[in-house]
């Protein structure tokens, strides 16, 4: 009798062991889910689909393009909502547009578009893309420079999201500033410290709020662009005419500019 129920008291024990580390199992099963996420990130087969789009572009003679971490951060955000959406679309209910998501991931553009897939490898993704029209437009287009692409695994298929844009420079008002000084004063032309008359000016459509002392430039140029790296044709020409000895230059908030689109607002006043 003894015997017996020192064997049942055992049997329990081990049957009560089971049961735990079952539950233990369980556990961490649904931990590494929960941590893991819908679907895995194929960061692999988003290197693919980035290399062979480059070479699609060189073949084209298109430019290769740069890999941009905030418009892939954008991309994996809208892939991994396909991926828990199921069927495949640009936007969802409730979700930004692209330059919305790409605006919001710390990405500057003044051109962007997109391309999504669902296919069975990286290289059929590209294929997909290069067979619809829309799609390889956006892959080659030249108006474009920069890309992030994100890749989620699931279903047995993989998601794709690739984010194409014209990137911009991201420039403080200062930074405005002082890149359009520098090409004035490459010109042969002085650039004044006082720029608050032509930040005044910056900010109205026409004519020049008087200045502290009198003067008053003989000729204002105001622009909004998203490139600075050369100054308008017009405003070249003037400073080219040596008919003056000075400038100000006043930047001040772009005009007009839709979503998250980047672009810079100059006044330029000559004397």
């Amino acid at each position: 009798m003894l015997t017996e129920s020192m064997d049942s008291d055992l049997l329990k024990k081990m049957e009560l062991s089971k049961a735990c580390l079952l539950l233990m199992c369980m556990f961490f099963v649904v931990h590494a889910r929960a941590q893991r996420g819908p679907g895995e990130v194929d960061s692999r087969a988003a290197e693919q689909v980035f290399a062979l789009a480059n070479k699609a572009r060189v073949q084209a003679g298109a430019g290769r393009l740069e890999w941009d971490d905030s418009l892939a951060e954008a991309a994996l955000q809208h892939c991994q909502r396909m991926v828990a959406e199921g069927p495949i679309a640009h936007r969802y209910n409730g979700e930004a547009d692209i330059a919305g998501r790409a605006g919001q991931a710390g990405a500057h553009f003044d051109v962007i578009e997109e391309n999504v897939a669902v296919g069975p490898s990286a290289a059929e993704i590209h294929n997909e893309w290069m067979n619809s029209p829309g799609h390889r437009a956006n892959l080659l287009s030249r108006d474009v420079n920069r890309v992030g692409i994100a890749i989620v695994a699931a279903r047995g298929v993989l998601y794709a999201v690739a984010d194409y844009s014209h990137g911009v420079q991201s420039m403080s008002a200062a930074q405005v500033e002082a890149r359009v000084a520098g090409l004035i004063r490459n010109s042969g032309v002085g650039v004044l410290r006082e720029a608050e008359q032509a930040r005044a000016a910056c900010g109205t459509d026409r004519g020049v709020p008087p200045a502290q002392g009198g003067m008053q430039p003989t000729f204002v140029m105001r622009w909004q662009d998203a490139d600075l790296s050369a100054l308008p044709r017009t405003l070249q020409q003037r400073l080219a005419s040596k008919q003056y000895r000075q400038a100000a230059v006043g930047a001040c908030p772009a005009q007009n500019v839709e979503g998250n689109f980047t672009a810079y607002r100059v006044a330029v006043l000559l004397y």
